[in-house]
Formats: C-alpha cells, structure tokens, sequence
C-alpha cells in the first residue's frame, strides 16, 4: 500500500486530469494510490452508488480515452483495457477515502 503522507503534491498533480471542464482523477491511478486493485475500488463504488451522483464521478467515452491517452503519456490507460475508465472529481475523491475496503 501506498503511505499517501509521503506523496508529493507534485506525484498527485500529475494524476489530475481536464475532462468535462472537470479536474478528476482516474480510478487506475487512486486504486494504485490506495494501494487496492482497480477491481477491488470498483467493487466498492457499485456497492456504495448511492454515495456517487454524476457529480462526484463517470465514465469515460472512447473519444475522452482516447484523447487523454494521446495527449498524456502518464495517463494510466491501456490500450489494451476493454473497460473505458471510470474519473473521480474532487468530492469523488474525499468519498473513496472513506469508503472502509478501499482505504485500509
């Protein structure tokens, strides 16, 4: 698991990201954060979709993927994934951290 204390503002900056005139996060990149597989977060969003209006986090389209893929070499996006990635916003963000399975 990562120690998110130890984490620059630098190395988190990096994983944000303009979609939709949004500032988000990719789930690849908090699950790595978190320390949990992406499966294991995504598990937990389902579980808690209460918790995530549209606000707080959506999918991506092939075309933002895309987009994101191409114009960021840091984006953690295969092009080999078959899921189009999931984005967290800021208050996405704060909800995955107090969600008990994603944070140990």
């Amino acid at each position: 698991m990562t120690n998110l204390t130890n984490l620059s503002e630098a190395t988190i900056t990096k994983k944000i990201y303009l979609v939709r005139e949004k500032k988000v996060m990719l789930d690849r990149d908090l699950a790595e954060l978190y320390g949990v597989d992406n499966r294991v977060l995504g598990q937990q969003v389902k579980r808690n979709s209460d918790k995530f209006p549209s606000d707080f986090m959506f999918k991506l389209t092939q075309k933002e993927t895309d987009d994101l893929r191409s114009q960021f070499v840091t984006a953690n996006i295969s092009p080999k994934s078959r899921v189009l990635p999931t984005v967290f916003t800021e208050h996405g963000v704060l909800m995955l951290a107090n969600l008990r399975d994603v944070v140990p």
